[in-house]
């Protein structure tokens, strides 16, 4: 299990093991405290949270948001429950 977070200084969305304490941002450098983070979304594998990763940047990009709302991260977790319920 992942989950999907979001570095606090530069913004870029990352994933981590679900027991990771810090993970370093691919992107700044910064130490980031897993236990700090918003966590947008837990996945069941590392495939899944890399696609999610690219997915959550390519929407605020396209969207010209700055983050997620709690509605937004209520539907991310809701479809992506119901994709991982109908690929088994």
């Amino acid at each position: 299990m992942y989950l999907v977070i979001r570095c606090p200084g530069c913004r870029t969305f990352t994933y981590v093991d679900r027991y990771q304490r810090w993970r370093l941002c691919p992107m700044c450098g910064e130490a980031i405290n897993v236990g700090r983070a918003p966590v947008y979304l837990d996945v069941d594998d590392f495939l899944d949270a890399e696609q999610m990763v690219e997915q959550l940047e390519s929407y605020l990009h396209r969207t010209g948001k700055k983050d997620l709302s709690e509605r937004d991260i209520q539907q991310l977790r809701a479809r992506y429950a119901e994709w991982v319920k109908n690929r088994a």
